[in-house]
């Protein structure tokens, strides 16, 4: 793809490549567990280290020692061993992330590579039969033994700095973006990039999040204090010296977790930081001596020391017109001065989420059978095991009284949290709103156990929207609905309060009211168009003992 679309190569400074990877196929997986007798062990209750064990102890095929030598005499850099199965490479299933992908240090001695080398395929052989996998593959209604791993070695993209090694940037491209704000549109995209390993992204750490089509309006970068808070402070490099550790079930065990602040000497950090002056109270874009440095890319992405975003934004649309659907694509970024740099292309896969996939024109849902209905909600999929509905009695409600209502939805969160269960969040104006007269000021560990979080302008209160900013971090990340609904505009929205008044009250006070149904209410968001319900149960609720 990357060699046939020649647009993607219009910059001799940032050239767009792959790197060098070689495949070892099934038929190695299958040789390596029957020549073992593995399978018996493997498909037993034994514990994860257990089988890790089992599996470091038994031995690859001869033949493949010599074709280790071709591979290490081709590359000079860390090796990522990367899991390529069929569940995980298939079309309709989600398996992305469920096994493990291990690196290993490159060291001149080829016999201790050839070593490493094995002892990490092992490693993610061992991973299809871990205790998590097996339960995945339960879940998904698959028979484990029927699961065929092939392994990608893939040279690490970066560079060595000091005894660490890791690439300046490295991130997840999609093509279609569910939480699109401010004039982004959803088939624009979405990036969500980081200094450092893309572990840091892969677990849900917080990166830089912006569209490449509008790479200068980053929500994160719009405020100093937003800024300060909500950017990268971490970030994991590969452990050079590691080369003695043993093999672990955590495919992490080799890597370290550096402080930003830690490496501000050397490295690529000069490349991708802006520096916080702290006398001005100001962030100047660039490295600069003293002052804390908050990763934001703005050399790149706002001052185009790189034409990355460009590059992102073309890569996604060939990406999503080869596959013929949306696609996710892994990339990183080794810098190696401020006149040149390259970009690698590392994976590209659909995006086949069940979840996601939401075709269905909501707008056509019969209103009596609805208790939420936004034209303009955030998110994508459906969720059918939620049970409860929390609201703000808007009979009731008292701008005045908004913190006393936080306290309330905090003491309910709290108890959803404990039972580990979700409900639905509607209230009146901007849910977290700094300001009290404008909404409830809630934070997220407040209401971090809403499925859908709705806000529902009221006649005689009329907030304009907040849109989720201030929670948007933690929306994307869980994948949390967000609604707005305008009952006094023309169509657009409704919200069936009087329904829920006539049912039982679980819980009550005099601002919040806790519904719960005996069977779940159904939540759709199609993030395409941008609508979103949430379904009446067909049975009643669940009064107070």
């Amino acid at each position: 793809m990357v060699k046939t679309h020649q647009e993607l190569n219009a910059h001799l400074n940032f050239p767009v490549i792959t790197p060098k990877t070689v495949v070892l196929c099934t038929d190695i997986f299958d040789e390596f567990m029957e020549a073992n007798d593995l399978y018996p062990a493997a498909l037993s209750d034994k514990t994860d280290e257990e089988i890790l064990k089992l599996f470091l102890a038994a031995k690859l095929p001869k033949r493949l020692v010599n074709d280790f030598f071709v591979f290490l005499n081709a590359i000079d850099s860390p090796i990522a061993i990367r899991s390529s199965s069929l569940l995980e490479d298939s079309q309709y299933q989600p398996f992305a992330g469920i096994y493990s992908t291990y690196m290993i240090p490159y060291v001149s001695d080829k016999y201790e590579m050839v070593r490493l080398l094995s002892d990490a395929i092992k490693a993610v052989y061992a991973s299809v039969f871990y205790e998590d996998s097996k339960a995945y593959m339960a879940a998904t209604r698959n028979l484990i033994d029927q699961e065929k791993m092939a392994i990608v070695l893939q040279e690490v993209v970066g560079s060595r700095y000091g005894n660490y090694y890791y690439p300046a940037i490295s991130g997840v491209a999609r093509s279609i973006n569910y939480y699109p704000i401010g004039n982004e549109r959803t088939e624009d995209g979405i990036v969500n990039m980081a200094l450092g390993l893309g572990k840091y992204i892969v677990d849900g750490n917080m990166g830089l999040r912006f569209s490449p089509l509008h790479a200068t309006k980053i929500l994160q970068l719009s405020t100093t204090d937003l800024a300060l808070r909500d950017t990268q402070t971490r970030f994991f490099a590969l452990d050079l010296e590691s080369v003695s550790k043993e093999f672990s079930v955590d495919e992490g065990f080799n890597l370290k977790k550096l402080r930003v602040r830690d490496v501000e000497e050397e490295g690529p950090i000069r490349y991708v930081a802006s520096t916080y002056d702290h006398y001005d109270q100001i962030i100047r874009d660039g490295y600069y001596e003293g002052g804390r440095k908050i990763i934001s890319f703005a050399n790149i992405l706002q001052h185009g020391m790189f034409p990355l975003s460009d590059v992102l934004g073309k890569l996604l649309k060939v990406g999503q017109k080869e596959m013929g659907r949306p696609v996710e694509i892994e990339f990183a970024v080794d810098i190696k001065d401020q006149s040149i740099a390259s970009f690698y292309v590392l994976q590209i896969r659909p995006i086949v989420d069940n979840k996601e996939v939401m075709n269905e024109d909501l707008e056509q849902t019969a209103p009596e059978d609805v208790i939420l209905f936004s034209k303009s909600a955030l998110g994508n999929g459906v969720v059918d095991d939620v049970f409860d509905v929390v609201y703000v009695k808007s009979g009731a409600f008292d701008a005045s009284k908004t913190l006393q209502i936080a306290r309330e939805i905090e003491e309910l969160n709290r108890r959803f949290l404990e039972s580990n269960a979700h409900y639905v969040l509607v209230g009146p104006g901007r849910w977290g709103s700094s300001d009290p007269w404008l909404g409830v000021p809630v934070k997220w560990p407040h209401i971090s156990q809403a499925r859908v979080i709705a806000e529902s302008g009221m006649d005689n209160y009329r907030i304009e929207p907040s849109q989720g900013t201030h929670f948007f971090q933690n929306l994307t990340s869980f994948g949390v609905g967000y609604f707005t609904i305008h009952p006094f505009l023309d169509n657009d929205g409704f919200f069936d309060e009087s329904f829920l008044n006539e049912q039982e009250a679980l819980h009550e006070t005099e601002f919040i009211r806790h519904v719960r149904f005996t069977r779940p209410i159904c939540i759709k968001i199609n993030g395409r168009k941008k609508t979103g319900i949430v379904l009446k149960p067909e049975s009643p609720t669940v009064g107070e003992d």
